[in-house]
């Protein structure tokens, strides 16, 4: 009984450890809203361009997402900013450059990546190229979210080889993005939503 009672609370301290490892700063309903972002983006582009193929409508698909990805950004990074200024601490400190260690490479090769795909033309592309990088991004960030966010990585990494090797212009059409980044998201924020719900429960005195 003592043996099972150690092993019981060697894994309530290790499940403690991975609670406070993790970054507090990723906000559930941030990622929701950045997903109803993208879910509202697929419907301007529904309307503008459903299926590009000409080249205006090319290039008119690629703002529409970069607006969609600058806003999205907007809404994480700000709650990430308003999460920091509660938390002064020297630990959220060093979560935070932690993170941005972890996702910058990601972000840094889809900038480069896709700068070089417009440049060549290959706008069927770019969908696929962007679900690969950001399936690497939330690899690099695994240990600092919850353990199920691992699962969306692999969903992400999934549809980028089906993008990418989708013929034609398939992987432009209206509701590709919509699905994979809206989707992704609302699932992301849910699993961070859950996580912290459960841990209140857990944990209180």
């Amino acid at each position: 009984m003592e043996v099972r009672q150690a092993i019981a609370d060697i894994a309530e301290v290790r499940d403690r450890l991975a609670t406070v490892q993790r970054f507090g700063g990723y906000s559930g309903t941030a990622a929701i809203a950045s997903g109803a972002t993208a879910l509202a983006a697929g419907i301007v582009q529904a309307i503008v361009a459903p299926q590009p193929r000409t080249l205006d409508e090319q290039r008119a698909y690629l703002t529409l997402w970069l607006v969609c990805l600058a806003a999205a950004l907007a809404i994480n990074y700000g709650a990430i900013l308003v999460w920091r200024t509660r938390h002064p601490d020297a630990q959220s400190r060093f979560q935070i450059r932690t993170v941005g260690m972890s996702i910058l490479p990601a972000i840094a090769a889809g900038g480069v990546i896709s700068s070089a795909l417009v440049r060549h033309g290959q706008f069927a592309l770019l969908p696929g190229m962007w679900c690969a990088t950001y399936a690497l991004g939330l690899f690099a960030s695994r240990a600092l979210v919850p353990p199920r966010v691992v699962i969306v990585a692999v969903a992400f990494g999934c549809a980028a080889t089906l993008l990418l090797f989708a013929p034609g212009t398939t992987a432009l059409a209206w509701w590709v993005m919509p699905l994979a980044f809206g989707g992704g998201q609302v699932v992301i924020g849910a699993i961070i939503l859950a996580e912290r719900s459960r841990s209140v429960r857990r944990y209180r005195p």
